[in-house]
């Protein structure tokens, strides 16, 4: 419940300053617009059986321009989308964010550190954090002497 409420938090607060981005680039000449530094981009995790996936809807990206971390239960991914459209005369609009990103997830449970995996796939970047096998137990009887 608390990362539902987190992530709608986030989301409202991107989108506030998207809004006063957008409303003050509107005073400002083209060549001192700015963007915000580190935005957010939208994040989903959920679980399979075998896994914790963790999916990253981030457009515009090479597999190349990540830089992703996994220490002590916390997943960081940090990368830098840079906006390649740099003939712009006027701009209208101003939605699509731009610039340096990081994201933080705090994962509790155990993973398989040396089996964690990435891949970048039509604007999705995913990361797999594989869990343990199940330990299966055979009950044994134990006599006392």
């Amino acid at each position: 419940m608390g990362q539902v409420v987190e992530k709608i938090f986030r989301d409202e607060l991107d989108q506030f300053e998207r809004n006063v981005d957008r409303i003050l680039n509107s005073f400002l000449p083209q060549q001192q617009r700015f963007r915000p530094v580190n935005w957010h981009p939208p994040t989903d995790v959920f679980e399979t059986d075998q896994a914790v996936v963790v999916k990253v809807e981030i457009g515009g990206m090479k597999p190349e321009d990540f830089e992703i971390h996994y220490v002590g239960h916390v997943l960081t991914v940090r990368g830098d989308r840079r906006d390649s459209d740099e003939n712009k005369r006027g701009v209208h609009l101003l939605e699509i964010a731009y610039g340096e990103f990081q994201i933080e997830i705090h994962l509790p449970g155990t993973h398989v550190e040396t089996q964690i995996d990435a891949k970048y796939d039509n604007g999705f970047l995913y990361v797999r954090l594989p869990k343990p096998k199940e330990q299966t137990y055979t009950a044994v009887r134990i006599n006392v002497k």
